[in-house]
């Protein structure tokens, strides 16, 4: 099996790296067959719009080509994200919003291939390792039919994550890893799960 190395990228890296990102992002979350100009185009709008965002920040895992990547950026300071949450948000998660403490996790993905090696468990903790922030979200699809969970879900929870709430649907569609296909991300409510940085 290939090495794994994993690096970190400016905002000027990541920008000149989107198409391949955007290649990686469809074969990660493989949506409805027919669908896929449609997940990469909605993909790169959105990442067009996260890279400039405060505290932009990326890790991506290479092995002889792109198979990983993770990345996020700083909440906005006037609680925009949060105007979706459907439950009473706690005062301590709003003031820390409000005082810029928290961060994004806006997308984790790994290649099919490449999955149950421990590179998304690497790529979050290198992206989070020099965090300076108090709080880490994300926002995840639902667990699926019959109460199923996500991928995601899993993989959060084994982390030490804890889940919050729920967004709504038309905030939902900005945010969060754990995609499986563009259309659904647009309409479905998704997962609201927090964590506090490792120091």
């Amino acid at each position: 099996m290939t090495d794994v190395y994993l690096r970190r990228l400016s905002r000027w890296q990541a920008e000149q790296q989107r198409d391949v990102v955007a290649d990686l992002h469809v074969t990660a979350y493989r949506g409805a067959a027919g669908a896929e100009y449609r997940d990469r185009q909605s993909f790169l709008n959105r990442f067009e719009q996260h890279v400039q965002r405060t505290d932009f920040d990326m890790v991506v895992a290479d092995a002889a080509g792109l198979v990983g990547c993770a990345y996020g950026f700083r909440v906005a300071r006037t609680g925009e994200w949060w105007s979706g949450f459907r439950d009473e948000l706690p005062t301590e998660i709003e003031e820390l919003t409000a005082a810029g403490r928290t961060f994004l996790l806006a997308e984790l993905m790994v290649l099919p291939s490449q999955r149950r090696r421990g590179i998304a468990t690497r790529l979050g903790e290198r992206l989070l390792a020099r965090l300076d922030a108090d709080l880490v979200v994300a926002a995840v699809d639902r667990p699926g039919e019959g109460g199923r969970k996500t991928a995601a879900e899993e993989t959060l929870r084994a982390w030490g994550w804890s889940k919050l709430g729920e967004l709504d649907p038309r905030i939902a569609s900005d945010v969060g890893p754990g995609s499986d296909a563009g259309a659904d991300r647009e309409t479905a409510a998704r997962e609201v799960w927090i964590r506090r940085p490792l120091r």
